[in-house]
């Protein structure tokens, strides 16, 4: 991006942080669930789960609690922009003289920093409930990493469901099957103790690669190929996302 778009860019992002920081609620409540999800798992069901190995189950469970703390996180962005489109604002900032695609970067990197938040909330409450790696700061690099990749995938799906839905309701519903996904994938069991269709689909599903790569990272064992596999889908999916959402958005507006 040039410094033009760049300067535009951090001005509505500040503008936009500044809603988040008026209304922290939207951070909590989307913390909120993956906490309860913690809690029923490890507290409730937990002990009912073999998972094959010597691991305890919230070092186990953890990276599908964080992927669904993303995936509750962006739908707060869809609502938003949707509500900023409902508002007229977008037209308003179409006739100034700034970046057009400075409005949609605000947004994303608005959920990002947020989502973020989250994460970090859920991560403390975890090592409050027993949650131990001895993950060097390397490592945790590499988590993040995969994190903020993932949130950047996801937010740009939320940026086309946002320009694309009739109502509020349907800005965030994009969100329900994401939220979802990481339940039929190796987030909470081991996939060969599921059914063989449902099985071969949550063992060929982007969620279940992040969360070995990220399950390994976390327990300092080699990755294999999860990570190239993960990254694949990461990267695929963003591309394909941010395609769809500039397109959608130079129709509305041009």
């Amino acid at each position: 991006m040039s410094t033009y778009v760049l300067s535009d860019t951090r001005t509505l992002t500040v503008r936009s942080l500044r809603h988040i920081l008026r209304s922290p609620d939207t951070i909590i409540t989307t913390a909120v669930t993956p906490i309860a999800l913690m809690l029923l798992f490890v507290y409730v069901l937990g002990g009912a789960i073999r998972i094959g190995s010597n691991q305890s189950y919230i070092d186990y469970m953890l990276p599908g609690i964080l992927l669904i703390t993303i995936a509750s996180g962006v739908a707060y962005t869809s609502y938003r922009l949707f509500l900023d489109l409902q508002g007229g604002i977008f037209e308003r900032f179409q006739s100034m003289p700034i970046a057009r695609s400075s409005v949609l970067w605000a947004h994303v990197l608005t959920s990002l920093v947020a989502n973020l938040v989250s994460v970090a909330l859920v991560i403390g409450v975890a090592l409050i409930m027993g949650f131990r790696t001895g993950a060097s700061v390397a490592v945790w690099l590499a988590v993040a990493g995969i994190l903020i990749l993932f949130t950047l995938a996801l937010t740009w799906i939320a940026v086309l469901a946002g320009l694309s839905a009739k109502s509020v309701d349907g800005a965030s519903a994009f969100s329900y099957p994401l939220i979802f996904l990481p339940f039929i994938s190796s987030a909470f069991v081991p996939t060969d103790s599921m059914p063989a269709p449902v099985a071969w689909f949550a063992e060929n599903q982007p969620v279940t690669s992040i969360v070995d790569t990220t399950r390994a990272l976390f327990a300092q064992q080699p990755v294999g190929s999860d990570i190239w596999v993960a990254l694949a889908w990461l990267v695929g999916i963003l591309i394909v996302a941010y395609a769809f959402a500039i397109a959608k958005y130079r129709r509305r507006f041009n």
